[in-house]
């Protein structure tokens, strides 16, 4: 059974009003280029969302970095969320989550030849990476939750929309959920609806195609949600690891800190004799009386049970204390990976890669050379560029 997780304050659709007019006031400046938006040489791919949220950023953004990763240097650059840092900060193997955020060191951690940098602005985050030593050799930079920031203009803008929560039947915050009107959707050049359920009958996708009323210059993709081997937090024995099958028999708490944790509730409840869920805020930091809470409740559960949590929950619970020795000891990570429905991958792997391969810095200075440029013009490669997805 699927669940639509909308919800809508109709008392405060009044100030969703008020809040639209300044976005589209903000947009406007944009669209007469009073506010300016800028492009640059290197490849720049943003994805984000036009909701508040739970739309799955982190494990679509871990897809493009293995996509290109082995062909590609590969750059992240995220605004670093809650991190207690300022300004630009470059994460080394041993820059600490704080300085960064949970999902710039997540990504660090599973990708340590990436570079990984975060900045809350977006325009001189680029400027380092392109232009400082050690990263000025970036061939493609992803921009993670980019897509209202518009100051930059990226080459490839990828929509993500939750099929729980989909953005023609959402409203503006604060009664919904929605950070843009509606068509602020035209920006993108892929959408791609997340989570889908795998049952999915060509019916659902043909009411989904018509429903989000994509232009022509726009490609559509679905994506469903695919779990790996869970593996123990804290032990590290042959036998610490699990799938979701061998929960036939088990009691399991899901625990978790991030903006939609419904779907992984969904997904693994079939699998277990029984499921509670501690959800908490997206981001949380734990603290003791958290901790607290969470020895008790996984006390008073039967036997057999464990506790699963997600990659992004893991990295703030590591390194807290308090923890009981059988919540330790009975605690996995549930890796989370994207895959295309409908046979999308070859057509979304090749449109990405022909993307940054024909923008690259080296194709741009090729071409350059082979154009004879006039002494007194400027450089291709040196000059921001207006890369264009939509022309390629």
């Amino acid at each position: 059974m699927e669940v639509n997780f909308i919800r809508i304050n109709k008392k405060l659709l009044p100030l969703s009003w008020l809040y639209g007019w300044g976005v589209k006031f903000r947009n406007m400046l944009f669209e007469m280029n009073i506010l300016k938006s800028k492009s640059y040489a290197v490849p720049v791919i943003a994805v984000g969302n036009i909701t508040v949220g739970g739309t799955g950023k982190t494990p679509h953004v871990e897809y493009l970095i293995r996509l290109l990763k082995d062909q590609f240097s590969v750059a992240m650059l995220s605004r670093g969320y809650k991190r207690k840092s300022s300004g630009y900060v470059l994460a080394t193997a041993d820059t600490p989550m704080t300085k960064i955020g949970d999902e710039p060191y997540q990504i660090k951690q599973k990708y340590p030849t990436v570079t990984v940098a975060v900045d809350t602005k977006r325009t001189r985050g680029i400027e380092h990476l392109i232009h400082d030593d050690g990263t000025n050799m970036t061939d493609v930079i992803i921009l993670d939750d980019a897509f209202q920031h518009r100051y930059v203009k990226p080459g490839v803008n990828i929509l993500l929309v939750d099929y729980h929560r989909s953005i023609i039947y959402d409203e503006l915050m604060p009664a919904g959920r929605l950070r843009e009107p509606l068509k602020g959707k035209d920006r993108a050049d892929i959408v791609i609806v997340t989570k889908c359920p795998k049952d999915l009958k060509p019916m659902d996708f043909r009411v989904l195609t018509k429903q989000m009323n994509l232009y022509p210059y726009q490609q559509l993709f679905f994506t469903t949600l695919e779990y790996g081997q869970m593996k123990s937090m804290f032990q590290t024995t042959k036998d610490s690891s699990l799938s979701l099958e061998d929960l036939k028999s088990t009691h399991v708490l899901l625990l978790t800190g991030i903006a939609a944790p419904k779907q992984i509730y969904y997904d693994v409840k079939p699998h277990a004799t029984s499921i509670n869920s501690l959800a908490y805020s997206d981001h949380h930091i734990f603290k003791q009386k958290d901790i607290h809470h969470i020895n008790e409740v996984f006390a008073s559960m039967p036997s057999p049970k464990v506790i699963i949590t997600t990659e992004k929950d893991m990295v703030r619970l590591e390194t807290v204390e308090g923890l009981s020795d059988e919540v330790r000891s009975s605690l996995y990570v549930l890796p989370v990976r994207i895959s295309f429905m409908l046979d999308g991958e070859a057509t979304f792997n090749e449109n990405i890669i022909g993307y940054v391969r024909k923008n690259s810095r080296n194709s741009i200075l090729a071409k350059g050379k082979n154009d004879h440029k006039s002494k007194d013009s400027d450089h291709s490669g040196n000059r921001p560029r207006t890369i264009s997805f939509r022309n390629n």
